[in-house]
C-alpha cells in the first residue's frame, strides 16, 4: 500500500459509525500533509460526497447476503501531486442505464454548464427513492473540476459493480 501511494483503503459494510471514523482519519492525514488549505478543503468535500453515495446508494433491498457483506469498496491515494478518490459499490441492473445517462450528461458539461445544472436541479424540488436530489455527482465534478471516470463490471445477471475514480489535482 505504500509503495502505491495508498492513504486509506477499506472494503466491507459501510456504516455511518465507519463514515464518521474515515472521514476523521483523512482529516487528520490531510493536516499532517504540507498541502493548501484549498486543496485539502476539495479533497475533504469530494470524499463526503463518495462517501455520502456509498452510504445511501447502495441498493441493500435487492442484493444478496454476501454482496452486503462485501458491499463497499473505498481508496485513496496521492500520486504526483494528484488525489484519486475510488469508491466502489453493487448496484442492480435496473439502475445501471440511469446512473450512466446522468454520469455522461455531467462529463459532457463545462464549468458554467455544471454550475447551472446544479441550480436547476437545486431549483426542481425532485427527491430520489433514497432521498437525494442527484446533486451528489454534479457537485464532485464541479470540485474536482474533472470528468468523473467510471465503469460497471457485471456481476451477475441482476447486479452490477459500480466503479467510480475522481482525481484531484493541485
Amino acid at each position: 500500500m505504500e509503495k502505491g501511494n495508498i492513504m486509506l483503503s477499506f472494503k466491507g459494510e459501510v456504516t455511518s459509525d465507519l463514515l464518521t471514523s474515515i472521514l476523521q482519519i483523512m482529516e487528520s492525514k490531510m493536516e499532517t500533509l504540507d498541502e493548501s488549505p484549498k486543496i485539502k478543503k476539495k479533497v475533504y468535500n469530494i470524499l463526503v460526497e463518495c462517501l455520502q453515495n456509498l452510504y445511501h446508494h447502495i441498493d441493500e433491498d435487492d442484493v444478496s447476503t454476501i454482496i452486503k457483506e462485501n458491499s463497499a469498496l473505498f481508496m485513496i491515494k496521492k500520486e504526483d501531486g494528484e488525489y484519486s478518490i475510488m469508491t466502489g459499490n453493487f448496484i442492480t441492473k435496473d439502475n445501471v442505464d440511469s446512473l450512466k445517462h446522468r454520469l455522461d450528461k455531467i462529463n459532457q458539461m463545462d464549468k458554467d454548464e455544471l454550475k447551472d445544472y446544479y441550480k436547476e436541479v437545486l431549483n426542481n424540488g425532485e427527491m430520489s427513492a433514497k432521498g437525494g436530489g442527484g446533486l451528489g455527482m454534479i457537485d464532485i465534478a464541479r470540485k474536482s473540476g474533472k470528468k468523473l471516470e467510471y465503469h460497471f463490471d457485471k456481476v451477475d445477471d441482476y447486479h452490477y459493480f459500480f466503479s467510480l475514480n475522481i482525481k484531484v489535482a493541485q
